[in-house]
């Protein structure tokens, strides 16, 4: 699957009607479970779905890395994709003890959560210390842009980026949702055993609550967004000893959270 359709439709303007044939972005329902029991039902672009449930898996919390899984396999359907995971015994046992049902729209990333507590845990603060130029920052949301295969067929969909200093973009993933293209590249990083405490995460949405709960997780020390945190957000990437950098579209950005990881050649931004 490519993640795209073509589709007919009639595009209607001023000067008349006229047929046109669109790229459309394909969404499906792929089911994560865990032992033979689905934890998350999620709305997804159908492509690199070992990725995302690989990711998914990890900024959920369930697993720490390929050691605790037996077996996984990607089973599709008619009506959908599932992507099972056989865990080892100690981490089938810890899930069991929370298990929870979770069913949502396009990547919901708090769907299900049984508490308010649930929603905002504390996070680990992430140790890496990565540095950044104000340059690199700066393009970073419009290096991605040549990484987006299916936005230029579709302009339907989000993308998230891994930014490597010295090197630009090395790897990027699209989804329909935002958490998916994030979830997608924490799992791709971690089947191509890259370490994302190595570079910063590039997203072109908003950076919400859950997007810095996925970057936390993962143990990536920055976020470069071209729209804007909200205040729950950036409060937990100040917590979480996470960069945030929002607004980046060219020659500038706002710098909010532990600023001192920006360069800019002489000395640092903070």
């Amino acid at each position: 699957m490519n993640g795209a359709v073509s589709k007919n439709g009639i595009a209607v303007g001023p000067d008349g009607a006229r047929t046109v044939t669109r790229s459309l972005p394909e969404e499906t329902a792929v089911a994560v479970s865990f032992d033979g029991s689905t934890l998350a039902v999620m709305m997804a672009t159908p492509a690199d779905i070992e990725d995302f449930a690989w990711g998914f898996a990890m900024t959920e919390g369930v697993i720490s890395g390929p050691a605790d899984v037996d077996d996984f396999e990607v089973i599709t359907h008619d009506i959908g994709i599932e992507a099972r995971f056989w865990l080892k015994s100690d981490k089938s046992e810890v899930l069991k003890a929370r298990q929870r049902a979770l069913m949502g729209p396009v990547g919901c990333g708090l769907c299900g959560i049984d508490s308010l507590e649930g929603a905002l845990p504390d996070l680990p603060p992430v140790k890496a210390d990565l540095r950044l130029s104000r340059e690199e920052v700066a393009t970073a949301t419009e290096a991605l842009r040549t990484h987006q295969p299916l936005h230029d067929r579709t302009r339907a969909v989000h993308a998230a980026g891994f930014l490597v200093p010295g090197e630009g973009i090395t790897m990027s993933r699209e989804d329909v949702g935002r958490h998916n293209a994030l979830d997608k590249l924490i799992g791709a990083l971690h089947r191509a055993g890259i370490d994302p405490a190595t570079g910063a995460m590039v997203l072109t949405s908003r950076v919400s609550v859950e997007m810095v709960q996925k970057t936390a997780h993962a143990g990536s020390p920055f976020i470069i967004a071209v729209s804007a945190p909200t205040a729950t957000a950036l409060a937990l990437a100040d917590g979480a000893n996470i960069t945030l950098a929002a607004f980046v579209r060219g020659e500038g950005f706002d710098l909010y959270s532990h600023p001192h990881r920006v360069t800019t050649g002489a000395s640092d931004v903070a």
